[in-house]
């Protein structure tokens, strides 16, 4: 099994994103997205307008994206 990754903070997801994640899902058997915590956006000085949990929420709804992790460093 090929496994996949990306990365992104996926705040008011639009289409470009579910190009990138079609586009990724392609090239393996397993997408993973790492997704920016709340934390980890403090600490870049960014605010998301979904909360980790909801922008997770969204992800996992996709059917494209097999696992969703946090990105804390």
């Amino acid at each position: 099994m090929k496994k996949v990754i990306t990365y992104g903070t996926f705040d008011l997801l639009h289409y470009g994103h579910i190009n990138l994640l079609r586009r990724a899902k392609a090239l393996g058997d397993y997408l993973i997205v790492a997704i920016s915590s709340d934390e980890f956006n403090a600490i870049k000085g960014k605010k998301s307008f979904f909360k980790y949990e909801e922008r997770k929420a969204i992800l996992e709804a996709i059917k494209y994206v097999d696992e969703v992790i946090p990105e804390t460093n």
